[in-house]
């Protein structure tokens, strides 16, 4: 991948961003996308950095970019992001300018921008604001609930045998009364990544970052398998409004740290015995706001400071019975994980069903080889493999494992379901 840095001599902390571009029309890769990032001078005006085209997977290059110093992200007295914007153009399509994009120290941001064909009722450029991260900002509270919702009858709202992940999570991006502010269909895992990095640093320990996606996890299951909004007459799956739910913001960049805990545990939630739902696992800051018996985001993070695991954070906040589920299914998916990583010598009809999957997103993804679909793991799948991990952000090992089946799973529905559409 190539690699770019605007370090200077004396300079102290740095972050990288990697901007993934798309033509949501077509849903292929933003091949040859101009990539410009911009920080504003003191002045207001903006001082570019650094200008680039995106490659034949819509990837740019990895840019580096000044950061606070990691001390910053530990304590909440001093901003620890810097921020930058960064505006993509490509020849028949709206160019988009995502402003704010917040850069950790010694972390690498994920930028992904959907490029609108233009029309003629062109505005312009589309211009996406990053909100500022919640620990720095201010937010209002949670307002308190049951951890535990009362289920109503079958016949009623809830439907659902067991909890289940859902292909996407429409959020309203607003309090559920405001009837102005518009919702977005967001892929689930997507979602969680979304909200973990509005809420926490990826700088904390894994453990901490485990905790808080486990918490977020639950909280949005919860949401999820009460139909806790369509049971008051909304049709949303969840708001953007801290007091009701999670911060998200559209179009904001995510952490490859909390991606990959994400990719990791996304259908692993909190539970307690004798209960039917994943907890609705309610939290706040810890300095700003406090709240008893739930997490607090900076206690969190002290403990993994300390060494605890994320299941000892949890249990530590939420009470020593808690336990950990899996989701009972997947929806919106071709077939579930078979339990067993495949590898160089694996055999048989799931690797059968991964050659099928690659070819198929190969035609979006050219710098995925084209594989024989023969249910034999060799050389040829092994390297496929490789490359749709290094694009999707994966660890690239050449190895099928819960995160990369999953992944080629969304990957492979996006692009089955475009095709149909054209």
């Amino acid at each position: 991948m190539p690699y770019s840095s605007n370090r200077n001599s004396g300079d102290g902390s740095f972050g990288r961003l990697l901007v993934d571009a798309q033509a949501v029309d077509i849903g292929t890769p933003a091949d040859s996308a101009i990539v410009r990032i911009t920080r504003k001078t003191a002045d207001g005006r903006g001082s570019q950095l650094e200008e680039m085209m995106t490659d034949s997977s819509g990837r740019s290059a990895v840019v580096e970019l000044s950061a606070p110093p990691l001390e910053y992200s530990m304590a909440p007295s001093e901003k620890p992001y810097s921020e930058y914007d960064v505006t993509v153009e490509m020849e028949g399509y709206e160019p988009e300018l995502v402003e704010g994009v917040q850069i950790l120290p010694d972390t690498t941001s994920y930028l992904d921008v959907k490029l609108k064909p233009k029309t003629d009722y062109d505005n312009g450029t589309q211009v996406i604001p990053i909100e500022t991260h919640t620990l720095w900002g201010e937010f209002p509270p949670k307002i308190p609930e049951e951890e535990v919702k009362a289920l109503p009858p079958s016949s009623d709202f809830v439907v659902l045998p067991e909890p289940v992940i859902p292909e996407y999570i429409i959020v309203h991006a607003g309090k559920p009364s405001d009837s102005s502010a518009p919702n977005y269909w967001v892929p689930y895992k997507d979602y969680i990544k979304n909200v973990a990095s509005c809420e926490i640093y990826a700088t904390w320990p894994e453990e901490t970052i485990k905790a808080n996606v486990l918490a977020i996890v639950s909280f949005t299951l919860n949401r999820v398998y009460t139909e806790w909004y369509r049971g008051k007459g909304y049709n949303f799956t969840i708001t953007s409004s801290t007091s009701y739910d999670h911060a998200f913001t559209y179009g904001r960049n995510i952490y490859s740290e909390i991606s990959r805990v994400v990719d990791d545990i996304f259908s692993t939630f909190i539970t307690k015995p004798n209960i039917r739902q994943p907890l609705l696992t309610q939290y706040c800051d810890g300095k700003k706001v406090t709240c008893p018996n739930w997490m607090t985001q900076w206690g969190s993070r002290d403990l993994g400071e300390q060494g605890y695991a994320a299941m000892d954070i949890l249990k530590s906040f939420y009470g020593y019975e808690i336990f950990l589920m899996e989701a009972g299914k997947i929806a919106g998916v071709p077939s579930s994980y078979p339990g067993t990583a495949l590898q160089t010598g694996s055999t048989g009809q799931n690797v059968r069903v991964i050659q099928e999957q690659l070819n198929a997103i190969s035609k979006n993804y050219p710098a995925i080889p084209k594989v024989r679909v023969d249910g034999v793991f060799g050389e040829s799948t092994r390297k496929a493999v490789e490359t749709f991990q290094e694009i999707f952000h994966l660890p690239s090992d050449g190895i099928v494992g819960f995160s990369t089946w999953y992944k080629l799973s969304d990957i492979y529905v996006a692009v089955t379901k475009m095709a149909e559409l054209r």
